[in-house]
């Protein structure tokens, strides 16, 4: 890991960072602080970040998912003290955007976020998901969003977020045996009950999605988008605009791909969470790492990280994205941070873009797939 190793250090041995603009996002960025509070009582942010709106929604830039913190999804649970304290150093660097969900854990996850964010539940937004069927071992059984589902689930989110109201409720996934005009009645009346006050959609069809915005706007749409998985440049980001939802990319740096944590020669265990991934085959990431390669050149160019190249890439592309890339390390939540220091001319999107996609990836899905519910 030299390479990551190096890259860190650099980010980390940067003492002044510029405040600029993301050319297409027209945005005025901040430096972040580089000293967070400790006093988790405390109410206080020691600085600001550029703010974006999905839909009516006023968040951070970027926001911090909260998964791998107790999922035991990518990693085993980090202890609780720990990943408070985290939460709350997040904050302290102006992030006011959390993502979290009922089944990460299941439920344990948004424990962590409710106990982080409680003191400061008025300056923060806090996004969850519901929509599976969670059994006595907290395992994800299948998936549920009959309107009595919802109801329970987010009775049970309201408890743990210890909070009498979510800020953006997401369905996790579509639910095929309940139409989506249903889900979409459903948190309409938990929005008019003050339970929910935005509604969200993750890995819905295009079709899904109008359906849904018919009955209550969407707010935002959380799917899987990274300068590596493109798939949602295909129609998915224009009925963004088209109809003023937000996107909000999970996994924005390809699960830590983007940072050096594989090479060509990394394999999994068969019961590792990557082990399925299509583009964590041995063959793909043998192949794809030509674009890290390439990503690795415009960081050193920029003087800048992967991760942060990765990061400020996604934000210059449209206006309303917000990543919410995950972490459990302080360090980390610091570079991705960095990002917001990064900046492209219009002039080098255009130089870097075809370069991008001049490189033959392995392992992401078809453009047809987004008519699909994944």
């Amino acid at each position: 890991m030299e390479n990551d190793n190096f890259n860190r250090r650099k980010f980390l041995a940067s003492g002044i960072m510029a405040t600029s603009a993301l050319a297409l996002a027209q945005l005025s960025f901040a430096q972040s602080s580089n000293s967070a509070g400790t006093d988790l009582n405390k109410g206080t942010s020691n600085s600001s970040l550029p703010t974006r709106k999905l839909g009516a929604l006023k968040v951070t830039g970027i926001g911090l998912g909260c998964m791998s913190m107790s999922s035991n999804s990518y990693n085993p649970p980090r202890p609780k003290a720990d990943m408070v304290k985290l939460i709350r150093s997040a904050y302290d660097r102006g992030v006011t955007f959390f993502d979290t969900a009922e089944v990460y854990g299941a439920y344990t996850n948004e424990e962590y976020v409710g106990e982080a964010l409680k003191p400061i539940r008025d300056k923060v937004v806090i996004g969850t998901k519901f929509g599976f069927r969670i059994d006595k071992d907290g395992k994800s059984t299948d998936r549920d969003a009959r309107p009595a589902s919802i109801r329970k689930a987010v009775e049970g989110s309201l408890k743990r977020l210890q909070t009498d109201y979510i800020d953006l409720l997401y369905l996790h996934r579509v639910d095929p045996n309940v139409p989506i005009e249903d889900v979409a009645g459903t948190v309409k009346d938990l929005i008019s009950e003050g339970k929910v006050l935005h509604f969200g959609l993750s890995e819905a069809s295009l079709d899904n999605i109008r359906k849904a915005h018919a009955v209550h706007p969407v707010a935002a749409l959380q799917n899987e988008y990274s300068i590596m998985e493109r798939v949602h440049e295909y129609k998915t980001l224009d009925l963004c605009e088209e109809l003023g939802i937000g996107f909000v990319p999970w996994c924005p740096v390809v699960r830590g791909f983007m940072g050096d944590k594989f090479n060509e020669y990394t394999r999994f265990s068969e019961n590792s969470r990557f082990a399925p991934v299509p583009y964590f085959s041995p063959e793909a990431i043998d192949n794809n790492m030509a674009l890290l390669d390439l990503v690795r050149e415009w960081a050193d160019r920029k003087d800048a990280t992967p991760i942060q190249i990765s990061l400020a890439w996604l934000l210059a592309q449209k206006p309303f994205i917000v990543p919410i890339p995950g972490t459990t390390k302080l360090h980390h939540l610091k570079e991705d941070l960095g990002a917001f220091n990064v900046t492209f001319t219009a002039e080098e999107l255009n130089e870097f873009r075809p370069a991008i996609e001049k490189i033959k990836l392995i392992g992401f899905r078809n453009p047809d797939s987004v008519f699909k519910d994944i």
